[in-house]
């Protein structure tokens, strides 16, 4: 059977530093079919004066993914927008929620949330440029402003300027003081800022994103929002994502086991590693991805341990999954 809706916003992952690059894509992609992801954000300066391929490319099994950009220069957000839709990628989204001061140093992120005019013009000049859908991922506010008309007309502004999808972290971005990963823990989530947006703005998409764990709070979630993504669940603990193609997608396609899934992973790891060469890629750079396959299980250590060890690493043989999940059965049956 297929989804009733499988281009929907539905579901997704995050985009996060560091962690959503393209073969952790491709891993999340055996978990779940129709969950939508996000890269890893790109400014707009490494596409208009930096390598295009190495920031641009990804793997045709990925779709649906949607290209995140960080930047302020319309101009400059659109010349980058036109080369994702040229690459093939299903969306683009402007950042309007990283807190970190580097970001800040670049004028974007975060603190284009105090200027929603120019966040506009960004917003059309994309919009002008490609034909796929622009979005927008902001906080609810940003330092002490726990007004909700801040947020209000942030979101009415850029809906005015043609943009039709919101993804709201319901936490504020505190810009000076604390850290990206404070950020992300200390301001108190307030999912019912989400909950009131889309009531206010019932013709606009609006995606719930922060703290979100289980199965069950997406469900809730997703009586008052169109669409929940996950951020760190969905890295730390993948295999959360098991069901969703099945309980919000109404895909009854068999839901993989883990162990197929690292089946699935290895076809991949290898033609990764025999495009690339050995000394272009290293296999931890794939398996780093998958250490939390496992979570939860018995012996689930054994596994991440195995897959941590250099001297293993270094053999290059993406085999050593089923070595991994092997030892985590017999370590499981032991104890």
């Amino acid at each position: 059977m297929k989804p009733s809706n499988p281009g929907s916003r539905r579901l997704s992952v995050a985009p996060m530093m560091d962690w959503t690059d393209r073969h952790c894509r491709v891993f999340h992609r055996q978990i779940t079919r129709h969950t939508w992801l996000y890269t890893e954000m790109v400014t707009t300066g490494a596409l208009v004066y930096g390598d295009v391929e190495r920031h641009l490319r990804f793997n045709e099994e990925e779709h649906p993914v949607a290209l995140q950009l960080g930047g302020s220069d319309p101009a400059d957000l659109a010349k980058s927008a036109k080369l994702g839709q040229e690459w093939g990628y299903d969306e683009i989204n402007l950042n309007c929620g990283c807190p970190s001061e580097r970001v800040q140093k670049g004028a974007f992120g975060a603190c284009l949330m105090a200027e929603p005019q120019l966040v506009a013009d960004c917003v059309k000049a994309m919009r002008d440029a490609v034909s796929i859908d622009v979005t927008v991922k902001h906080r609810i506010g940003i330092d002490r402003n726990e007004d909700y008309g801040f947020v209000r007309d942030f979101v009415g502004t850029i809906a005015a300027a043609g943009c039709t999808t919101f993804i709201v972290h319901a936490r504020n971005a505190i810009l000076k003081g604390l850290s990206p990963k404070e950020n992300r823990e200390i301001p108190p989530l307030k999912y019912e800022v989400a909950y009131q947006l889309k009531r206010e703005f019932p013709e606009l998409e609006i995606i719930i994103n922060g703290g979100i764990k289980t199965d069950d709070e997406v469900a809730a979630h997703l009586q008052h929002v169109d669409g929940v993504m996950l951020g760190r669940e969905a890295y730390h603990n993948p295999y959360v994502m098991a069901t969703y193609d099945q309980r919000f997608y109404g895909d009854d396609s068999a839901v993989k086991t883990r162990e197929e899934v690292l089946q699935a992973m290895i076809p991949y790891i290898d033609a990764q590693l025999a495009l690339h060469g050995a000394r272009g890629l290293k296999l931890n750079s794939i398996t780093r991805h998958m250490l939390g396959l496992m979570a939860g299980l018995p012996g689930a250590r054994t596994y991440r341990q195995i897959l941590s060890d250099p001297k293993k690493l270094a053999s290059a043989d993406p085999r050593l999954l089923l070595e991994a999940f092997a030892r985590m059965r017999e370590r499981a049956q032991l104890d």
